[in-house]
């Protein structure tokens, strides 16, 4: 039986090539340079912070601008829990918005409204999830975030080259986090980085995420005969074997996006007007970072079906109200955000990265009409 990955990483000469380079000369220093340097081009921002992951990007962003015990934090309630957990290693309180029912994003309405009601001292920003390759409405968010006086971070998670009215997510953003890998576990390399135009953020987070260390590491990165610690540090830097991998993706993520337009022409085209299905919407500019579909009669076992041919799927996402910790830690109910509920109900994300054929795409068509025809 045919069996394709949810997703799998484009692995060529170059990653090779690169990490070889390093191991031969060990200049650990100047890989991580590299990497930062090609990612403040490709973004044309000012300042990137590189990290070992997603999120410790979410975590060290939020402790480069001082989050403190009780602070308020606004997120999407549809997101990766990476977010949320970051604001509660703070002891602060996420405040969940519901959602768009068409593109997933923050609905900006429930925004004001949130705003309206948590408008006090202690609400610090909004942390925006930008979903499946389209942004959200940014420019309604930044007039409201103005209103408002709060700061709007971007989880822009591993869309990197999402674009904005044709401008680069990220490049004149407040601050913006990213990740290089998809997988959740096990990945082959992984790093997660953000971008910030604000020279005190830069500042912060570079001291905070080695242990805030001064004046104690020498030129090969090992630890001095003197040194001090000026701050609570955390241990984020990305190593650089991680870097080189990532440099080689980096150098290839315009042809990935083009490989995933591509794969979104032909399910867009093989399953339109099939029953039960409905693909994607496309409100402003997408890269489909994922693919999500949505199913109107029993989701869960059209997934198993797909499963038992081969084929893989994923949820983008389960919305964090109905995840355990925050629904007993915030007395939250079901029905309290009940867009994302709905949504969650239909979503299915199908496989779509660089490295699958179009053989495979069309085989998943072919499954998916199949199960949609004996569903009528």
């Amino acid at each position: 039986m045919k069996e394709i990955s949810f997703y799998k990483p484009t692995i060529t000469e170059r990653e090779n090539e690169l990490i070889k380079e390093l191991l031969y000369n060990q200049d650990s220093k100047s890989v991580i340079d590299k990497f930062e340097e090609a990612l403040k081009k490709y973004f044309d921002a000012k300042h990137v912070i590189t990290t070992n992951n997603n999120a410790a990007a979410h975590h060290l962003a939020l402790s480069s601008m001082d989050i403190k015990r009780g602070d308020k934090i606004i997120c999407s309630v549809n997101a990766f829990p990476s977010v949320a957990q970051a604001i509660r290693h703070f002891d602060a309180e996420p405040i969940f918005v519901d959602i768009n029912e068409d593109d997933f994003n923050i609905n900006t309405d429930a925004l004001e409204k949130i705003l309206k009601e948590q408008n006090h001292k202690k609400l610090k920003c909004a942390f925006v999830t930008h979903m499946a390759g389209q942004s959200a409405e940014l420019d309604e968010i930044y007039e409201i975030g103005e209103r408002y006086e709060i700061k709007i971070l971007d989880d822009a998670n591993r869309a990197i080259g999402l674009t904005y009215k044709g401008k680069k997510v990220g490049g004149d953003s407040f601050l913006s986090c990213f990740q290089t890998s998809s997988q959740v576990q096990n990945p082959i390399s992984a790093a997660g980085f953000f971008t910030t135009n604000d020279d005190e953020i830069a500042k912060n987070a570079k001291l905070l995420r080695n242990y805030a260390l001064v004046n104690g590491i020498d030129k090969y990165g090992n630890l001095s005969y003197i040194y001090d610690v000026v701050d609570i540090g955390l241990k984020y830097d990305t190593n650089a074997l991680n870097a080189a991998y990532s440099l080689a993706q980096i150098e290839k993520n315009d042809g990935f996006i083009k490989r995933q337009r591509e794969i979104a022409a032909i399910y867009d085209k093989e399953l339109a007007e099939y029953p039960h299905i409905t693909t994607p919407v496309k409100k402003r500019d997408h890269i489909y970072s994922q693919y999500i579909i949505k199913i109107n009669k029993n989701r869960d076992g059209f997934a198993r079906e797909l499963l038992a041919r081969g084929i893989h799927t994923s949820l983008h996402y389960i919305p964090i109200h109905l995840l355990s910790y925050y629904k007993n830690k915030y007395a939250l109910k079901v029905n309290d955000f009940p867009t994302a509920l709905k949504v969650y109900q239909q979503i299915l994300s199908l496989p779509i990265y660089d490295a699958l054929k179009d053989e495979d795409v069309y085989y998943i068509c072919d499954t998916i009409k199949e199960i949609s025809k004996n569903r009528v």
